[in-house]
């Protein structure tokens, strides 16, 4: 699991938790990000754009291969309703759902996690 509180303010903390993320899930891992703070605005169709950095790949490319490789999104439902946001917008593999979902979602085993 890769918790993100930071949206497109900072996009190479963002690269860096796709990179995560992305290494995770094209290795058939289950890869969840949840999305807090800032970082709920990622999951909205479109919004993902940007280089961060020379060299590194580019953020649209880094959640498409993110989604085909089969991660989702669960994207914190206190901070998505404050920022007024539509839900009708989420990208296909996001969904909101809080911590409980979360708990869940990492179950009785444990999980690795990686937070920015």
């Amino acid at each position: 699991m890769v918790s993100l509180t930071t949206g497109l303010e900072d996009a190479e903390k963002v690269t860096v938790a796709f990179l995560v993320a992305v290494g995770a899930a094209e290795q058939q891992r289950q890869t969840l990000m949840f999305l807090t703070k800032e970082a709920v605005r990622l999951a909205l169709d479109g919004t993902i754009q940007g280089v961060a950095c020379e060299g590194c790949p580019p953020l649209p490319d880094l959640a498409a291969r993110f989604e085909n490789a089969g991660g989702t999104y669960m994207v914190c439902p206190i901070c998505f309703e404050a920022k007024h946001l539509d839900k009708d917008a989420l990208v296909s593999n996001a969904e909101l759902a809080g911590t409980v979902p979360m708990w869940k979602w990492i179950g009785d085993e444990g999980a690795v996690t990686f937070s920015y």
